[in-house]
């Protein structure tokens, strides 16, 4: 499926980004693959994966790619003013407001406990999405070995980001493209045969 409209996009990215406050990456996986169905779960990965490795905001970046994809660079405009324009308005009401309270122990605490929600919102989303790299030409071995030695890079060595995507990112790069091209090679040796 897709956006039925520039508008469609417009008020569905807005929509989108007024729920997705700290735990966005459950909210856009439930709203574009599960109740839109712009994306498969496969897509989504994928979509996901190259949001996160571009500067800025993943589910900016993901608005603008979905965007352009089904309506070119109006599209990728409308979804980008559907994820910032709503969300940008209230921050400035909610400044204004915090400014007041925020030495407040209760406020503080709030926030603690809104982060720790988030973090739990991101890792069951990142539980339910396993199944879809099941799929991917690398095989689903390979792709948990690469998580988990991004995750033992970043969290435990703590390497910079950089570092980390270029020489695993490289890796996985190229071990993708061999495994797509291996199975581009089988389909077009099955289909030579009479």
């Amino acid at each position: 499926m897709r956006p039925v409209s520039k508008s469609d996009l417009f008020w569905s990215f807005s929509w989108l980004a007024l729920q997705g406050f700290g735990g966005v990456l459950a909210v856009v996986q439930r709203e574009l693959v599960e109740k839109k169905q712009w994306l498969t779960r496969e897509e989504f990965v994928e979509d996901w994966a190259v949001a996160q490795i571009l500067p800025g905001p993943n589910v900016v970046n993901l608005s603008l790619m979905i965007g352009d994809r089904h309506f070119g660079f109006s599209g990728a405009l409308l979804a980008l003013a559907g994820m910032l324009t709503f969300p940008l308005l209230i921050v400035l009401v909610l400044v204004a407001l915090f400014s007041g309270v925020s030495d407040l122990p209760q406020v503080q605490g709030a926030l603690r406990g809104m982060g720790a929600v988030a973090a739990g919102l991101i890792t069951a989303t990142g539980l339910k999405l396993i199944s879809a790299i099941r799929k991917n030409p690398m095989g689903f071995g390979a792709c948990c070995l690469l998580a988990g030695l991004t995750f033992v890079a970043i969290a435990m060595l703590r390497l910079p980001l950089a570092w980390v995507l270029l020489g695993i990112g490289s890796v996985a790069c190229v071990l993708a493209y061999r495994a797509i091209r291996r199975v581009e090679n089988r389909s077009a040796k099955g289909a030579q045969r009479p």
